[in-house]
């Protein structure tokens, strides 16, 4: 869930298994009851003596865990919850062979939102806003947040409780605090998962996730949810494992004080753009914001053809598939979703979504197949970005910001329209004898 460090890179989306989604359809028909996970049982750690991490000064696991402990108990965790969570602070190097092991995959926008955002999914969206409507309408009044928006996030991470993950969250979340790549974040969040428990929100037992720790049927991290959990449904304790109500009324507020939503704005529009090749097409950028009255005048319009609003909210042009793919204008609430995911991806699918289950009619399929290059090509035009003097992250052939800023402005060197999505044309050109290094580099951000 809210975890931009966990997540696939902008522009692009891990398999459905390492972003915690649904990878399987479930039935057209409406789950009405979020299911409750099967309790994880402790196991014997997968290695009993992991080599010694070097960030921890080259201490073993049990000096490790003796520290992080000790560090709990300066945060409010007692003893009694630390011999409750006991059997399950053990150290699994099949956690961080996954973690380091993670690969990410290019996908067509259209592909992924048409799966992501099905129709069945938009319907039990709907269907859960009118079963749960009090807690839903609560939630809208108190945090600003409309239901449409918390059901979407709830379908597309969890499929509404059906698939939150099997495996001990402790257990995960101290195999990847002792490994050196994020061990300051994991331990924050073992820390955060033992105050849950302090608290008397879960035991130990019950906290059953993804391998990355993330939590609950919107798959908070521990930190979000110690600080953002809320008792909706009135028994005393936060679950959002098991209560549709205080998962509602969680992720609203979450997003509301979290992510900062506005309260009555809108968050993404699909419009229609002119085909026209004089377009500034290097205005579309989540960077660039203009006024809806400016993009009305440059000939955008909404999908049926009716023109936009003639006012001075602040919009976006984004083209995740480049000029010949679908186009929306994003608005200030938009930004909630790339702090949810990062993956720009991601985002607007979740954002698409929310706007389908609130009523949107189904997204425009583009006139002809959009035309991506292949892993190994934007690989290769990566690294002739690099050359050319620019930044783009990795050269990984993961088309992040940075590598899209700099295909832009590689784009507008060489005249062709500058959408920031790589094309043929464009690695042909700078394959070509005269390419020339770009007078400056563009910076990014990853």
């Amino acid at each position: 869930m809210p975890a931009a460090s966990l997540r696939a890179p902008i522009m692009i989306v891990a398999l459905a298994a390492a972003l915690g989604l649904s990878s399987v359809a479930l039935a057209q028909q409406p789950l009405l009851v979020p299911v409750k996970p099967t309790p994880a049982k402790p196991r014997p750690a997968a290695v009993s003596s992991p080599r010694a991490a070097s960030c921890h000064n080259g201490h073993a696991f049990d000096r490790f865990l003796t520290e992080l402990k000790s560090n709990a108990v300066a945060a409010g965790v007692s003893q009694r919850t630390l011999a409750e969570a006991a059997p399950y602070l053990i150290y699994d190097q099949g956690i961080v062979n996954r973690d380091r092991g993670q690969r990410v995959f290019g996908q067509i926008f259209t592909e992924f939102a048409g799966r992501m955002a099905a129709t069945y999914r938009m319907q039990q969206g709907q269907q859960y806003i009118k079963t749960y409507s009090a807690a839903f309408a609560r939630a809208e009044k108190e945090y600003g947040v409309p239901p449409a928006v918390i059901a979407a996030f709830w379908g597309l991470e969890s499929d509404f409780g059906a698939n939150m993950g099997n495996l001990a969250t402790l257990k995960s979340l101290v195999s990847l605090a002792y490994d050196c790549r994020r061990s300051e974040m994991f331990q924050g969040e073992t820390i955060a998962a033992l105050k849950i428990i302090e608290r008397g929100d879960l035991t130990p037992e019950e906290m059953v996730g993804s391998w990355a720790g993330e939590l609950g049927q919107t798959q908070f991290l521990p930190t979000h949810y110690f600080n953002y959990a809320v008792d909706y449904d009135g028994d005393g304790h936060r679950n959002l494992l098991r209560s549709g109500p205080d998962v509602i009324g969680s992720t609203a507020n979450y997003i509301a004080n979290g992510l900062k939503w506005r309260r009555g704005e809108p968050w993404l529009q699909e419009v229609r753009v002119p085909a026209a090749a004089n377009f500034p097409w290097d205005q579309s950028d989540l960077t660039i914001k203009l006024p809806r009255s400016k993009w009305a005048s440059l000939g955008v319009t909404a999908t049926d053809g009716k023109p936009l609003a003639n006012d001075d909210m602040p919009a976006s042009l984004l083209l995740p598939m480049g000029r010949t793919g679908p186009a929306f204008l994003a608005y200030a609430n938009f930004a909630a979703y790339t702090e949810w995911n990062n993956s720009l991806i991601y985002s607007t699918t979740a954002g698409y979504l929310a706007s389908r289950i609130a009523g949107a009619a189904p997204m425009q399929r583009p006139h002809a197949p959009v035309a991506q290059l292949p892993f190994n090509e934007i690989k290769e035009l990566q690294a002739l970005l690099v050359r050319a003097g620019y930044d783009v992250g990795k050269v990984d052939g993961v088309l992040g910001q940075a590598s899209r800023s700099a295909v832009k402005a590689m784009q507008i060197k060489y005249g062709l329209p500058a959408d920031s999505w790589p094309t043929t044309e464009l690695l042909t050109r700078m394959r070509g004898p005269r390419a020339q290094p770009a007078e400056a580099a563009m910076p990014g951000i990853r």
